[in-house]
């Protein structure tokens, strides 16, 4: 394995993020996706040096761009001593393999970028295991660019069959490992199953939305709960149930993991038992980041992943979040244009949304009145016996 380097000044590894602008990627798609990777970066510990695009009708097989704009890239990465290149799209093995030979230097790509924020994000042994599974899922079709040697890790006497190659026995045993820890899971998901079954006749609501939207700080401030809020993607990833009262109406209201654009395959899987929290709640509150100029976007993300996992026909309410950091965007005199766009977002709505900001608490009685009339209509649909006083 490539050794860790770390810039001694501030502490991050020094990277380049390199994209591909395509048919069905844009110029200006591919630069936002890129920004995106940008804070992925930062967020994992490095600093973005510089950002390499090239025009291609489909990335090349072998190298991922085309071998001029490699080697451009290459004599960049020897003159600035750059550490750590980063592509905006997951490689194929031989892919990693050639890039690694030309550059090297470490090389990944959004998913495993993506996998190794999650790891460094979990905290309990569930979040844990279901990073593990998705990094050993991630990990088995690379391993030929790869000397891992982990049959040390349980001995090489009686590990290894006639003729076998280290590949081979890494690869039996990543298979191993992956089947440990999907039992592991299941187990665990038929526990929290019985939990969620077990949660009395309550309406439950679940918090959703990109990453880094506010859902967190939104959960704090509607259940006085303390739970961690960072302007950081993917600062919480284990899942947060709180029973909260509006007026006489209890309900369970649920802080899930954010989603984001080119989701790994790998991690939709693995956190199964999470996304089954949004696919078994009877109310979405789809949380969006106004003040974000791609929050467009983020909600087609969010509701693609929704119809992936079969959870979009769910009543939803959507609050936009960061109303005090868009509204900082007028000036006094543009105040009708701010509330134009307000306007048109409440009309394409059809009126089922909110405007707010949760760390100022700003517009929560508006918020408040929409979630109590959602909710108690579901409530008296589904548990009709179970009144309470309207």
């Amino acid at each position: 394995m490539l050794e860790r380097k770390i810039n001694k000044k501030s502490g991050l590894e020094r990277c380049i993020l390199i994209g591909a602008i395509t048919r069905e990627q844009d110029e200006i798609k591919s630069r936002e996706y890129l920004e995106e990777l940008k804070f992925l970066a930062l967020t994992a510990g490095a600093k973005t040096i510089e950002i390499f695009q090239q025009k291609l009708d489909k990335p090349d097989s072998n190298t991922f761009l085309g071998s001029g704009k490699m080697e451009e890239i290459d004599r960049f990465i020897k003159e600035k001593k750059i550490d750590l290149a980063i592509f905006d799209d997951e490689l194929s093995p031989s892919q990693l393999k050639n890039i690694e030979k030309l550059f090297n230097i470490k090389v990944l790509d959004r998913t495993n970028l993506i996998l190794d924020i999650f790891a460094s994000r979990a905290q309990t042994s569930y979040a844990r295991t279901q990073v593990l599974l998705a990094q050993y899922e991630y990990l088995l079709p690379r391993l030929t660019r790869l000397w891992t040697h982990l049959e040390r890790q349980k001995g090489g006497i009686g590990m290894r069959g006639p003729g076998e190659t280290q590949i081979e026995t890494d690869r039996r045993i990543i298979k191993d490992k992956i089947s440990d820890l999907k039992k592991k899971l299941q187990k665990i998901d038929r526990q929290m199953a019985s939990q969620r079954g077990n949660r009395g006749k309550l309406v439950r609501v679940a918090l959703i939305g990109y990453t880094n939207v506010g859902k967190s700080t939104l959960m704090n401030a509607l259940s006085k709960s303390d739970i961690l809020a960072e302007n950081k993607l993917f600062a919480t990833l284990d899942t947060t149930v709180r029973k909260i009262v509006i007026d006489n109406l209890p309900f369970l209201i649920t802080d899930t993991v954010g989603f984001i654009r080119k989701l790994p395959t790998q991690l939709i899987e693995s956190f199964k038992s999470t996304l089954d929290e949004v696919r078994e709640a009877d109310l979405l509150l789809h949380v969006v980041d106004l003040s974000h100029s791609s929050y467009k976007d983020h909600m087609s993300s969010v509701d693609q992943i929704l119809k992936d996992i079969g959870a979009h026909e769910k009543p939803e309410l959507v609050i936009f979040n960061k109303l005090d950091a868009f509204q900082k965007e007028f000036d006094e005199d543009e105040a009708d244009g701010f509330d134009e766009i307000q306007k048109g977002i409440n009309e394409a709505l059809k009126g089922n949304c909110v405007f707010i900001s949760a760390t100022e608490k700003s517009n929560f009685d508006s918020l408040k009145k929409a979630v109590y009339k959602m909710a108690s209509e579901i409530h008296s649909v589904r548990y009709p016996f179970n009144s309470f006083l309207y």
